[in-house]
């Protein structure tokens, strides 16, 4: 069957591996294809699929959404099916053996083949060029690969290898032309943020970059996801306090608070080192929110442990908050060393008590703004709404804010909100 000139992208997984897809699109435009994202193929499309691998139920929906693929591919339906990310660069060699109907399979770094496999050339000056498919006045920008923590429970070392910072002024140039393109707000992602530089410049180098990217004219929101606790690098916090354009905001994921849990995952940090973190932060940049996650059953948790974690987060009454329960990850540390000792149904009841404590703390820190006036970005119209986020608040994870239609509004616009009332999680107000 011929190609229709057509290529649809499946991007599965994190914002990261979004911006591995955003990137793909634009080389696949810029060449003649017909792009899509994350719709359904037309008749004689190429479709690529970007996987997840991090956890269990992410594996399974990257193989089940494979699969559905191969049976368009069988069927006719589209005319090449080619599998990269996560999934496929940790176990290539057994997706290949097991699910030969697939063209090819890809890893995390070297989907630039595609395009050479098509007969077609990946042009290395245009590597940090995409196709948003985000709304355009926001992108994720990813400043680093890999890790280097090696956490027990976690199979990202496994699957990207190590830390592998982008240079300076690498990143200014892919915001300076997404600022040209009309992007106004900047989500900067990487496994680890804490450890941004040190491999590339030899000391860490996250509030510098910060810094330079908060000058360059046209950003107008800067938000930092996934620091790491420890050797967290305090310079950023100024830069955080001090710029106006760099949100009060910093997802950190911090796991645990129990000294016996945290030196199983082999965090590296005790329970009392956290809390002097999460003060300091709080401290240095008043007003900042805090994003966390936290989990639950992980081998070894006791009643007490998890006692100890219900404690630290009625104590620490996170702004934001997301908690899952452990699985074993092959080839992980707790997955090959540990006995998996927690039951299913404890791990599901511990992770919905948790979750009950975060969800009254989100709404009584969602009731405090009431009668607030904040700084609103539109991301869409609805029927009887204006949605949009306040600076605390990253696309997709976070609450939104209900603007009432008194009056025709922007989407990518920045408007001053009054805050009428609030439910658990969202607020709602009108323009002032």
């Amino acid at each position: 069957m011929k190609s229709s000139k057509g290529v649809t992208v499946i991007s599965l997984g994190c914002s990261k591996n979004l911006v591995d897809s955003e990137q793909l699109l634009h080389q696949f435009r810029r060449i003649g294809y017909e792009i899509r994202h994350d719709e359904r193929p037309r008749r004689g499309d190429v479709v690529v699929i970007n996987t997840c691998g991090f956890i269990q139920d992410a594996k399974q929906e990257s193989i089940e959404t494979i699969l559905q693929y191969c049976e368009a591919r069988r069927k006719g339906q589209i005319a090449r099916l080619y599998v990269m990310g996560c999934l496929s660069q940790r176990y290539l060699e057994e997706l290949k053996l097991e699910i030969p109907e697939v063209d090819a399979f890809y890893g995390k770094f070297n989907w630039q083949d595609i395009l050479r496999d098509l007969g077609r050339e990946y042009l290395e000056a245009e590597h940090h060029c995409r196709v948003l498919t985000t709304p355009s006045h926001y992108a994720y920008i990813k400043i680093a690969e890999g890790c280097n923590r090696h956490c027990s429970f976690c199979a990202i070392p496994l699957i990207t290898g190590p830390y592998q910072s982008r240079p300076i002024e690498d990143i200014k140039q892919e915001i300076v032309e997404l600022v040209a393109a009309g992007v106004k707000e900047f989500q900067i992602l990487a496994q680890d943020l804490s450890y941004y530089g040190k491999d590339l410049y030899h000391e860490f180098k996250l509030a510098q970059l910060i810094e330079e990217i908060s000058d360059i004219k046209g950003v107008e929101w800067i938000r930092l996801h996934y620091a790491y606790p420890y050797l967290f690098p305090y310079d950023i916090l100024p830069v955080i306090r001090e710029r106006a354009n760099v949100c009060l905001y910093l997802d950190m994921a911090l796991q645990h608070c129990s000294d016996h849990i945290l030196q199983l995952m082999r965090r590296h940090i005790t329970g009392n080192e956290t809390v002097e973190l999460i003060n300091r932060i709080r401290r240095e940049v008043p007003g900042i929110h805090l994003r966390t996650t936290l989990m639950v059953g992980h081998p070894g948790e006791t009643d007490a442990d998890f006692e100890q974690l219900k404690s630290f987060v009625k104590e620490m009454r996170f702004e934001r908050m997301g908690a899952f329960a452990y699985s074993a990850e092959e080839g992980t540390y707790s997955g090959d060393h540990y006995k998996d000792d927690v039951p299913q149904n404890v791990k599901q009841a511990r992770l919905d008590e948790l979750m009950a404590i975060q969800q009254e703390i989100s709404e009584e820190l969602s009731q405090a703004k009431v009668g607030q006036r904040l700084r609103v970005i539109i991301d869409r119209e609805e029927e009887d709404y204006y949605v949009g986020r306040t600076e605390f608040d990253s696309p997709e994870v976070d609450p939104e804010v209900f603007v009432g239609k008194e009056r025709p509004l922007g989407i990518g616009a920045f408007y001053d909100v009054q805050i009428d009332e609030a439910s658990t999680f969202d607020l709602f107000g009108h323009t002032v």
